[in-house]
């Protein structure tokens, strides 16, 4: 069960890095599909997810999120998306995750300054933060 809660979501961040890529916009329904996966998950008791991390995590994700909004451009969508996976990881799991995601998106920076583009879709950065999570041993392995 815990691996189709993560599948779910990585199903719906790549949704949300083609429809970013494609329209340069996240729809709020994958971000409210995401939080609706994490409050499922700690209702259930399931993917070790508890109340106490879905709160904090989603608080933590809302904040960073709204502060790269305000200051680092980044859209809105992403920042929901953010929180939203934030209320799925917890606040440690974040963080991790948000690391991944600087380094993924560092990386399309560099490919946009090559292309001569000031801005770029940051939905991929996100799902490849969330995929290096569920790899790297401090996420989904430990279940």
């Amino acid at each position: 069960m815990t691996y189709l809660i993560f599948i779910a979501v990585l199903v719906l961040l790549l949704l949300a890095t083609w429809c970013d890529l494609r329209a340069r916009e996240i729809p709020d329904g994958i971000s409210v599909a995401v939080l609706l996966v994490a409050i499922g998950a700690a209702a259930c008791g399931v993917a070790n997810v508890q109340w106490w991390m879905v709160v904090s995590g989603g608080l933590l994700g809302l904040a960073t999120g709204a502060a790269l909004f305000r200051f680092a451009k980044l859209g809105g969508g992403d920042a929901k998306v953010i929180a939203a996976v934030g209320a799925l990881l917890g606040p440690v799991g974040l963080l991790f995750a948000l690391f991944w995601m600087a380094l993924a998106g560092g990386v399309l920076a560099l490919i946009a300054m090559a292309r001569g583009q000031r801005e770029y879709a940051y939905g991929p950065a996100i799902a490849c933060g969330y995929v290096a999570y569920l790899i790297w041993p401090v996420g989904l392995f430990r279940f």
